[in-house]
């Protein structure tokens, strides 16, 4: 597809660097423009290239990666073990 100056949901994921699912429901809410050819999309490829940051959004303030980062370590530390299992199922 991406001869065709279109990307498919899997390709803009992998440049957006988030899920499929994630870039479906960006498509849904109008977020990414796209068209339907039969089951699939197909986003323009310079709509896509055009518009990354929006649609990615803004980076991280430090202070608020500093957030996230302690609020994994405390999930990490309560809940470690049962991460363990869940992912080895």
């Amino acid at each position: 597809m991406e001869k065709s100056g279109y990307l498919s949901i899997a390709q803009v994921a992998k440049i957006l660097k988030i899920s499929r699912i994630a870039v479906y429901k960006k498509v849904k809410k109008g977020e990414i423009e796209a068209i339907r050819v039969g089951k699939i999309f197909a986003i323009p490829r310079d709509y896509v290239l055009q518009r990354i940051k929006k649609i990615k959004g803004p980076p991280l303030a430090e202070e608020e990666k500093k957030r996230v980062h302690k609020i994994v370590d405390k999930t990490i530390s309560e809940y470690g073990e049962v991460l363990k299992r869940l992912g080895s199922e």
